[in-house]
């Protein structure tokens, strides 16, 4: 019984030391005498029992935020902007109630707070990313301590400011994710204001480049509903279909869509020009049936988006210009055939014998036959085309030619749109000379009507 007194008696004289040790610890803050108050938690530390004390940790906690704050005194201790971490961390950890700071004052929590982001600010001026970032995050994790538990009168739900700096310097510091991290907070709280537009724009790129539809569809649909107007945030998701699917589920889904009624005439604009760039992205892994499907394909979606919105006169434009280019293409086989046939008739060699020159024109005639029927065969497909051009051309020259106060697209488009139909009627015009006048003179007359408009709008 006396050695268990004794033990009761030697515990309470060490909880006596300890709360006098402490006193001159709480002393010498009360004088701010930092620098004191820091040797003495230190010797109350000496003693492994104190180790784990809440009301111990407490103490060390606020003497490394007074020296963290002051910027003099932290000079002297190198290590201080790590130890002051670990000390908040291990008193944290030992009173995860917070009962010590409730009864003594949570002002610590705020010096950590308020002296990270001026020197993240301080660094951020600097251009030190890096550094920048790590004094944010560290403000962050304090003042969300404080307004968790109440500590502030304001009525704040977060720092929108120390976000923004923290992403701002990881964005900078090409530390992509963690900016995403706290572009995210601000987004998730449908923040706006002038500048945070670019923080919305900034995360559905983040999750375009990184592939994840999930966050994507999330944060595109916050930067809608907060910035409804200030991007094209359409353009965004048909760059994220563009980048991260092949062209079998992009084809896929626009079918789909397409039967279900319920594209815009952006989205069939859009998908227009995903069609028609198929050659350049997909060129070694198409053959050449391929390749003129999906011309097609643009073309049919350009006319979907014009039967949405007939003054759309770049969907015409485009329509107009696949037809172009489809005749192009037909005109270039016919052209290389004639040149081949005239190739046959120059190489064919002089023979004055009956017999070797009756051989030699059914020589040349079996070679010459099958490039007149694949010219035969080219004329309605080439015409086809040129009248499809035409069309469509025209079309968008008639929704254009009146239009005051024109774009830059639009001049563009309605300059190119008399170029074009210019050398689709001379095309046509020469094709007809001599055999047709009245023709001739039609297509002669449409010729000079758009040469004469050349460079004019």
């Amino acid at each position: 019984m006396k050695k268990l007194l004794f033990v009761s008696l030697l515990a309470a004289s060490v909880q006596l030391a300890t709360a006098q040790d402490l006193k001159k610890v709480e002393n010498n803050m009360v004088l701010n005498r930092v620098e004191d108050a820091k040797t003495e938690i230190d010797k109350v530390l000496a003693d492994p029992k104190n180790a784990t004390k809440p009301e111990v940790l407490y103490w060390k906690a606020k003497i490394y935020a007074a020296l963290y704050k002051d910027a003099k005194l932290s000079e002297k201790f190198p290590s201080i902007d790590q130890d002051v971490k670990d000390a908040m961390q291990k008193y944290m950890a030992a009173d995860p109630s917070f009962a010590v700071t409730k009864s003594k004052g949570a002002d610590f929590f705020f010096d950590v707070y308020g002296a990270s982001f001026q020197k993240g600010v301080k660094l951020f001026n600097e251009k030190k990313w890096n550094d920048a970032a790590n004094y944010f995050e560290t403000a962050i994790t304090y003042i969300d301590e404080i307004i968790k538990n109440k500590w502030t009168n304001s009525s704040i739900a977060f720092d929108t400011t120390s976000l923004l700096y923290a992403g701002y310097s990881l964005q900078n510091a090409n530390k992509l994710e963690g900016a995403a991290k706290y572009y995210g907070k601000l987004a998730d709280n449908k923040v706006k204001g002038e500048g945070y537009v670019e923080v919305y724009r900034f995360l559905v790129v983040y999750y375009t480049n990184t592939n994840n539809k999930a966050q994507f569809d999330k944060y595109l649909a916050l930067a809608k509903e907060v910035y409804p107007k200030d991007m094209p945030w359409d353009e965004f998701e048909m760059d994220f279909i563009d980048k991260n699917y092949d062209l079998a589920k992009k084809t896929a889904m626009y079918d789909k869509d397409d039967a279900a009624g319920t594209m815009t005439e952006k989205q069939y604009l859009q998908f227009g020009d995903l069609f028609v760039n198929v050659k350049n992205k997909e060129k070694g892994h198409l053959d050449s049936a391929q390749m003129a499907a999906y011309t097609l394909k643009a073309a049919d979606a350009f006319k979907k988006a014009f039967a949405e919105n007939p003054s759309q006169s770049l969907a015409a434009f485009n329509v107009g210009i696949i037809y172009y280019t489809i005749f192009g293409e037909y005109d270039d086989q016919y052209s290389a055939n004639i040149r081949a046939m005239r190739q046959l008739n120059s190489n064919k060699p002089v023979e004055k014998d009956p017999k070797k020159k009756a051989a030699a024109e059914a020589a040349l005639k079996q070679q010459m036959d099958p490039l007149k029927k694949a010219n035969a065969d080219l004329e309605k497909p080439l015409f086809d085309n040129i009248d499809a051009s035409i069309e469509w051309l025209t079309k968008s020259y008639n929704i254009l030619k009146d239009k005051q106060d024109k774009s830059a697209v639009e001049k563009s488009v309605i300059n190119k749109s008399v170029d074009f139909l210019a050398n689709l009627y001379g095309y046509k015009r020469d094709k007809v000379r001599g055999k047709d006048a009245k023709a001739y003179d039609t297509y002669d007359a449409k010729y000079k009507e758009f040469d004469a408009l050349h460079g004019k709008f």
